[in-house]
């Protein structure tokens, strides 16, 4: 079987975590993963991995998500860090010696990762806790994917943990493919895409499929929508623009023979801004109910919001990326040219306060970044070196924005 062997991190400031132990803990995560908003595992891994320090905890009420504050050892504002915790609902297929030991879950976009890195960072910032004025908060948070774990946690009120709500926050998340090995990017404004997912019911007449003269058949009808919305973008969104709209379940029929009286499609839009987002939600609505009364049919669009666009603070991203190149050397750090069309609920948070996403390439050596697998695939691997120098990242943003 492949293995994934640690390396050496870069950089052992002092304070750092050991290397061996985050190997050890993500590791353990990554061969346990849990899917959705309640992770009873992996909460207990981290109570664990943060017992002994000198952190407030606190457990959530409807999700199983881990709040730690740090006090400063000088009083001033709070600043928040993100580690999102769970897997996806996925096989895995990497044959690693680690590997997810659930036959339907893997932690295939390095969130096991994350976890591993905001316990380091936690515990190098409480080595380092006099040098802090002001505090920080830990945010380890289930249910990115897709649950709106985000939103769950402000609610809980993450953001008011320390007391007074956090001037900052930040994320850090590792990419499998695409971004050099320990290379860190990210870029001011949007960098990742707003999603919606719609739903269209077409609803006509079925029959005997002998006799479609006297039915109102919803499958040409669904057909006729899906090539109807893959013009929707071009003739909606300006040149200069991006979006992207996917048409990804069809669902019709039970029998070869026989017309149904009903036809389901589901999809996704995404975008970067909400005069774009806005256009597109009238657009699906107007194509599905014009295509459909064309046919005979009726339509019924459900659209609903599945995450924010997540927009870097300026100030923050510019942080980042000085904070990066300042602790790591500039060749460890990379502009992002263009916002990509994934999507992330750590938005929910920058919608409410200023802050930075950030990037880092977790490919494993010799492997070329443009042929890895990416994130989210059965066949991703993520290397094991970036942890310390990604714990020691999060750790040199809090301290900077809380030094100024």
């Amino acid at each position: 079987m492949p293995t994934s062997t640690p390396t050496t991190s870069s950089t052992a400031p002092a304070g750092s975590p050991d290397h061996g132990d985050l190997v050890a803990l993500r590791r353990a995560l990554h061969a346990e993963p849990e899917v959705g908003l309640h992770l009873p595992r992996t909460q207990q891994r981290v109570l664990d991995a943060l017992a002994g320090l000198p952190l407030e905890i606190r457990k959530g009420d409807a999700l199983s998500s881990v709040v730690a504050v740090l006090r400063g050892g000088r009083p001033g504002p709070a600043v928040l860090l993100r580690g999102d915790m769970d897997a996806l609902p996925l096989a895995e297929r990497t044959g690693l010696d680690y590997a997810s030991t659930h036959p339907d879950a893997m932690h295939a976009c390095g969130h096991d990762l994350h976890i591993a890195m905001l316990v380091g960072a936690a515990r190098e910032l409480c080595a380092r806790r006099e040098e802090l004025t002001g505090d920080v908060v830990f945010m380890f948070q289930p249910g990115e994917e897709g649950c709106d774990g985000a939103g769950r946690m402000i609610d809980e009120g993450v953001l008011e943990a320390a007391g007074e709500r956090v001037v900052a926050a930040y994320a850090l998340h590792v990419i499998a493919g695409r971004i050099p090995h320990a290379v860190f990017t990210a870029k001011p404004g949007a960098m990742l895409a707003g999603g919606d997912i719609f739903s269209v019911k077409l609803r006509g007449v079925g029959g005997h499929g002998s006799a479609p003269h006297l039915t109102r058949d919803p499958i040409p009808a669904a057909c006729a929508v899906v090539g109807a919305l893959q013009t929707l973008v071009t003739h909606t969104v300006d040149p200069f623009g991006t979006a992207v709209l996917t048409v990804g379940e069809i669902h019709a029929g039970s029998a070869p023979n026989i017309i149904p009286d009903e036809a389901v499609l589901t999809g996704t839009i995404r975008w970067f801004d909400t005069g774009t987002r806005d256009a597109l939600r009238a657009g699906v609505d107007r194509v599905c109910r014009s295509v459909a009364e064309a046919h005979g049919v009726t339509a019924e669009p459900v659209i609903e919001e599945y995450v924010h666009a997540t927009i870097n603070d300026p100030a923050e991203a510019a942080r980042a990326a000085t904070v990066a190149e300042r602790t790591f050397g500039a060749d460890r750090y990379t502009p992002m040219e263009r916002p990509a069309a994934a999507g992330e609920d750590f938005s929910r948070v920058l919608a409410q306060v200023p802050g930075a996403f950030v990037q880092l390439g977790a490919v494993p050596p010799g492997v070329d970044p443009a042929g890895a697998e990416e994130n989210h695939s059965p066949h991703a691997v993520f290397d094991d070196a970036v942890l310390t120098d990604g714990a020691h990242y999060l750790a040199e943003l809090a301290l900077d924005r809380l030094s100024g």
